[in-house]
């Protein structure tokens, strides 16, 4: 049994508290504006996730190694620095679509862009689209 004990959880956090709690006005409406397209996109509420990511639906992975948890499909959190977007890993989809994002950096789970007029919002809907659905084949739930 692993003694690993999952850290980011889905709370009860109050996703429009949160958001108005971010310091940058400019972060704040991106915020927003994220809040809209992630829910359009993927027919989910959001949900917060530990202390500041904001979440849309969930699935239960479990790795070779016994590893277990559950986690958001997609999510993004207004970070200081940059807006941390999150997707599925793994997803050989991944490079091509997020190579007509428009300005990011991206590292194994996360994609971090600076505002949201950055990025094209057609293939970010995309990428959230393709992240769902790669989880949910890679998980299938076991309802």
């Amino acid at each position: 049994m692993s003694k690993y004990k999952q850290k980011t959880l889905e709370t009860d956090q109050d996703v429009a508290e949160f958001i108005e709690g971010v310091d940058s006005l400019k972060k704040r409406e991106d915020a927003y504006k994220l809040l809209e397209i992630f829910e359009e996109s993927t027919g989910y509420q959001a949900k917060m996730w530990g202390q500041s990511i904001i979440g849309f639906g969930s699935y239960h992975y479990k790795y070779a190694s016994g590893h277990k948890g559950d986690a958001p499909l997609v999510g993004f959190s207004p970070r200081k620095a940059k807006i941390s977007l999150y997707f599925a890993s793994g997803d050989s989809d991944r490079a091509e679509l997020l190579s007509r994002l428009g300005k990011h950096t991206s590292g194994k789970a996360c994609v971090y862009i600076n505002k949201v007029e950055d990025i094209n919002i057609e293939v970010l809907k995309e990428i959230i689209s393709q992240s769902i659905i790669f989880l949910q084949k890679l998980y299938p739930s076991e309802n």
